[in-house]
């Protein structure tokens, strides 16, 4: 029996690692469900899973969450609060496994928690490698953590890499990109896009945020940084491909010609089934994936002009230090801005590439400067963004 806590319960993340871990009682139990400030959302999380422990970061929403909990007799459940609670559940000893999915820089600190803790953690916080690769990586050395990447792309290598790590027969690593919901809309009709267009998705069910980011493309940009850590190969072994339907989810080219990739369903359901159970398999609740039926399937250049976000990562990795930390903080910022309609669609890459021009990256050799970098890229972005903004 795995114990398991779910750092980021009430999101797209949490809602399916809940499924499957429902689905696979006699295997998992939950120690822990974690959330923002939506204690409403969490209580029937609670209800149907009945963790140890209860947190949200929002001390009201706790003190909402607690006297629902009591008021249906469920007092067997510890609610707590607050940013050190979050940390502190995340290394609980008795947790096996830690599911960061809580996302943005909110995530960090307590999925770095679970890692210095030896945890095995199960990573779809983009944002712990994207802000603090270098640290983060060095921190799961030290404390002897495993770390399993739950993002679809990277669990598809995950799956078909060399079980020892060793590179030297990897030719490349391919991540897969929808291309999102305008891969095939006119260039020039993107200053018009509407946040209700973004958010819609063709293939995955996904928050708002990470929609937006797919629609940009800057989702796969953040994945390219992700990837360089995770697997530790130089950016000019990472490469992108277009794959509209999503149902190869990556590819490892190794130096004979060969190239493995893992198939399924666009559900995140697979991923976080195989990451919970691996080395073993476990019952998913994604349906099988009939390839006759398929038909075909595409694969293409990703085009630079009309996504023009994918190369500030390669720009932010060959800068080095903060930068990607600063990349994704001018990102946060501009889809935020973008969500409440202060910035059109095409404004977003321009922040975050105005962004990168002002500021001035330093070694990222401590969590203080990358959470110094982060304040001041969204300093930067908001001045940035004051002039973009309609």
């Amino acid at each position: 029996m795995s114990r398991v806590v779910v750092l980021g319960a009430t999101g797209s993340i949490g809602g399916s690692t809940l499924d499957v871990l429902a689905r696979n009682p006699d295997r998992f139990e939950v120690l822990a469900l974690a959330a923002n400030r939506s204690g409403e959302a969490l209580l029937e999380p609670c209800r149907r899973h009945r963790p140890r422990y209860a947190v949200l970061r929002d001390e009201e929403a706790a003190g909402e969450l607690a006297a629902a909990l009591e008021r249906e007799g469920l007092t067997g459940i510890e609610v707590r609060s607050g940013d050190a609670a979050l940390c502190e559940v995340a290394a609980h000893p008795d947790a096996d496994q830690v599911v960061g999915g809580i996302v943005g820089a909110a995530g960090l600190e307590p999925t770095l928690a679970a890692v210095r803790a030896g945890k095995r953690v199960l990573l779809a916080n983009k944002e712990c490698l994207v802000m603090a690769g270098a640290l983060f990586m060095e921190e799961a050395r030290r404390a002897g953590a495993t770390i399993i990447p739950v993002d679809s792309e990277h669990n598809a290598i995950f799956q078909v890499f060399p079980e020892d790590g060793d590179t030297a027969g990897v030719r490349s690593i391919q991540l897969t990109a929808s291309g999102g919901p305008f891969r095939t809309r006119a260039a020039d009709s993107l200053a018009q896009v509407t946040p209700e267009e973004a958010v819609a998705h063709p293939n995955w069910d996904m928050g708002r945020k990470i929609s937006v980011d797919s629609a940009t493309m800057m989702n796969k940009a953040l994945e390219v940084i992700e990837a360089y850590w995770l697997f530790a190969l130089p950016p000019d072994r990472i490469k992108v491909v277009v794959h509209p339907e999503s149902i190869v989810h990556s590819l490892v080219e190794y130096l004979d010609g060969s190239l493995l990739a893992q198939l399924g369903h666009p559900d995140m359901r697979t991923p976080i089934a195989a990451a919970l159970a691996h080395p073993d398999r476990v019952e998913s609740g994604v349906e099988s994936l009939e390839l006759a039926r398929l038909g075909e399937l595409h694969f293409e250049a990703p085009d630079f002009d009309r996504f023009p976000a994918l190369p500030q990562a390669f720009r932010a990795l060959e800068v080095g230090g903060t930068a990607p930390a600063i990349l994704n903080a001018a990102n946060e910022v501009a889809v935020d801005a973008f969500l409440d309609e202060r910035l059109d669609f095409p404004g977003i890459t321009r922040v975050i590439a105005g962004t990168l021009d002002a500021a001035r990256p330093e070694p990222a050799d401590s969590l203080d400067t990358v959470r110094a970098a982060d304040v001041e890229a969204r300093r930067l972005a908001g001045e940035v963004l004051a002039r973009e903004a309609r």
